[in-house]
């Protein structure tokens, strides 16, 4: 058992200062408000404590690809064949030591869990491991060994395009049929630290016959590709006479317990659909900004009935407090109208919401029974000196860098700013990288 002393805490309607949080097996035992200064035996928190923050959509391998496809012009689809290299690469070894670098990243931002959106099953060529799920057993072990929970969401990766045959690269994701991907996938299994979920990687990689079988294969949470690009909303059309989001509905594949990620380019019928539904919508606003895709409707999507959570997704930066402030930012740009959610709103987004959209109810908030999976955020930095202990200034003002502490399961995975699993986080963010960009 362990006792917190926050100094001052978020509990999701408001501030409260000198927070006792008790901890014991995993879970918060109870809460207590007006502690003016840390009782003997508990860990003192300076700043503003948080409940941790979900990363509802990652590909921890694009790690490697940061400040390396950055460089000129070029679109998704350029940007497309420089992953498809780097992919190329990875063996499960290397893919532990790139993924277990990356969520310890993820753990000095204040994650406390990812949802790993995993296509990239096989060896080179389609070969099979003689393990089939090498590559999603590394990211489970990856990240235990980084501290946080993960929700591996294997995805159904099986063709080209719409009708087409998967690329040299492709075969790589391919199970060949969504019936043997649900076999393969379906030898997975969850425990304390991971949740087992289902994703559709998108409309044209998964025949329209094929989309129930995912959607509903093993029964946790499913992830999707919605509408990321126009052409894909334009080739489906041609192929289905429908939208992505239309074809999805005909075949089982929304519903509470969906997420579409971006869902940027929508008509109005797909965000009723969404809506009514209670689909929810992964925004990724530094990947879609860095990647020139757009803007997504997220103030509407919400209005019509989707919960929001947010994403890193290519991990142009891991930071997790940016990406609520810049769905915020970018709807400004757009609309032309500031303070379209709250900061207690946007938390909510990157906290709770995120943690619902992954299959873990019961994190993402500090209260008895919750688990204990929270991280505070320094209120004495550069950014954050003078801003007050209040979501504004977590969402507004702070960032990764002024993440102090975070705790998953009651025990701190950071501490003072420091990792306390892996040593060196920068070095093992190198090296790993080395063996993916220099192979």
């Amino acid at each position: 058992m362990t006792t917190y002393w926050a100094q001052h805490a978020w509990t999701g309607d408001e501030v409260a200062d000198g927070v006792l949080i008790a901890t014991a097996g995993g879970a918060i035992t109870s809460v207590t408000t007006g502690a003016a200064a840390p009782p003997a035996g508990a860990v003192p928190l300076a700043g503003l404590t948080v409940p941790g923050l979900a990363n509802a959509h990652s590909h921890a391998f694009h790690r490697a690809l940061r400040g390396h496809v950055q460089r000129g012009q070029g679109t998704f689809w350029t940007w497309r064949e420089l992953m498809y290299a780097a992919a190329e690469r990875l063996t499960p070894e290397s893919y532990l030591a790139l993924a277990r670098a990356t969520y310890a990243e993820m753990a000095l931002a204040g994650i406390t869990a990812v949802g790993e959106f995993h296509y990239l099953h096989h060896a080179p060529g389609g070969r099979r491991y003689g393990d089939p799920n090498a590559m999603g057993h590394a990211l489970i072990r990856a990240a235990a060994e980084a501290g946080i929970r993960i929700t591996l969401l294997d995805t159904a990766y099986l063709s080209a395009g719409f009708g087409a045959e998967p690329t040299a690269h492709q075969l790589r994701f391919s199970d060949g049929s969504a019936q043997a991907w649900a076999e393969r996938a379906g030898e997975l299994k969850g425990d304390a630290h991971t949740v087992i979920g289902a994703a559709i990687h998108s409309v044209r990689a998964v025949p329209a016959g094929e989309l129930t079988t995912v959607a509903t294969a093993l029964g946790g949470p499913l992830h999707v590709h919605l509408s990321e690009q126009r052409a894909e909303n334009e080739a489906c059309l041609a192929a289905h006479g429908a939208t992505p989001t239309r074809l999805l509905a005909e075949h089982g594949a929304l519903g509470p317990r969906t997420t579409a990620v971006h869902a940027t380019h929508l008509t109005d019928g797909d965000i009723e659909l969404l809506g009514t539904t209670a689909t929810g919508v992964c925004m990724c606003p530094t990947t879609e900004r860095d990647l020139a895709d757009g803007i997504g409707p997220a103030l509407a999507v919400q209005a019509a009935g989707s919960p929001l959570s947010l994403g890193s997704d290519s991990h142009a930066v891991i930071d997790l407090l940016e990406e609520a402030r810049a769905m915020e930012l970018d709807e400004r740009l757009r609309t032309h109208v500031r303070g379209n959610w709250t900061a207690a709103q946007l938390l909510r987004a990157a906290t709770g919401d995120g943690h619902a959209a992954l299959g873990w109810e019961r994190a993402g908030r500090i209260e008895a029974g919750a688990l204990a999976d929270f991280t505070t955020v320094a209120l004495d930095s550069v950014r954050t000196a003078g801003a007050g202990a209040t979501a504004e200034a977590a969402v507004f003002a702070a960032g990764a860098a002024d993440v102090r502490h975070t705790v998953v399961g009651g025990r701190q995975i950071v501490r003072d700013g420091v990792h306390t699993l892996i040593e060196d986080v920068p070095a093992a963010l190198s090296a790993a990288i080395r063996q993916v960009i220099d192979a």
